[in-house]
């Protein structure tokens, strides 16, 4: 019994070592890299989300359906309310378009348009096209580990680079370091304030992987607004050819 017991704590002790050590192996941008594909899937990603608006004296909720295909393309469908309903929005490489089927116009969209509020939300034309890559345009670095609702989370910095043209000077992401999910996230303008904080809660399992399915954003200097966005459905490395992303597509697909 003895013999057996100092095994067992052996192995746990070496087990416990392995894990450690694994955890010490990841650098930065790899824990980055692994919490963007959580959500993006390696090669693709569908998604299907309600977008509620708060304002101090109103309130309203966006419906909507997203594809996307690794960083370079990504196709957002309004399905509700009515009088939004078919909108629809396109990003190929470094180029975007909306389409407004109540006025049948296709609109390109200028860079200037990516830190606008995307349908007057609080989430940018840039969040929901995903114009920056938070692995290739930021460097990274581990700042310490804190816990988030219970959860031990790595801190880690991401610092825009200097030929990156992107919308935040720097974010701060706590990571949870068994799930890779992003718990919270703060971002701040080049002049170094914070502009916004994101919470991620109610973790549910979708298409196997453990995710938030509510993520809310809360501006730093504008009392009684938020933005609440409810994942409804996620699936992941779906086929999707880069044919799907289409002009005339932004005009057809349900």
């Amino acid at each position: 019994m003895k013999r057996d017991l100092i095994t067992f704590l052996s192995l746990f002790f070496i087990s416990g070592c392995s894990v450690n050590l694994v955890a010490q192996t990841l650098s930065a941008t790899e824990i980055i890299k692994k919490a963007d594909e959580k959500f993006k899937g390696e090669q693709s990603g569908y998604s299907v989300m309600t977008m509620t608006i708060v304002r101090p004296g109103w309130q309203r909720t966006i419906e909507f359906k997203s594809w996307s295909r690794e960083d370079d393309y990504a196709l957002t469908l309004i399905t509700a309310p009515a009088r939004e309903k078919g909108q629809s929005f396109l990003k190929r490489k470094n180029e975007m378009w909306s389409w407004n089927p109540s006025i049948n116009r296709l609109i390109k969209l200028p860079p200037s348009m990516m830190s606008q509020g995307w349908m007057g939300s609080d989430y940018t034309n840039d969040d929901i096209l995903r114009e920056s890559s938070v692995v290739d345009d930021y460097s990274h670095s581990i700042e310490g580990e804190e816990t988030i609702n219970g959860l031990q989370c790595y801190k880690i910095r991401l610092t825009a680079k200097e030929d990156a043209d992107i919308l935040w000077s720097s974010q701060i992401w706590w990571v949870d370091k068994k799930e890779f999910i992003v718990l919270k996230a703060e971002l701040y303008d080049e002049d170094g304030y914070l502009v916004r904080t994101e919470t991620a809660s109610d973790l549910k399992i979708m298409d196997g992987r453990l995710l938030p399915s509510l993520i809310e954003l809360v501006p730093a200097e504008a009392e009684g607004q938020k933005t609440i966005l409810k994942i409804v459905e996620m699936k992941f490395n779906v086929n999707i050819e880069e044919s799907f992303f289409s002009q005339q597509n932004m005009k057809t697909v349900r």
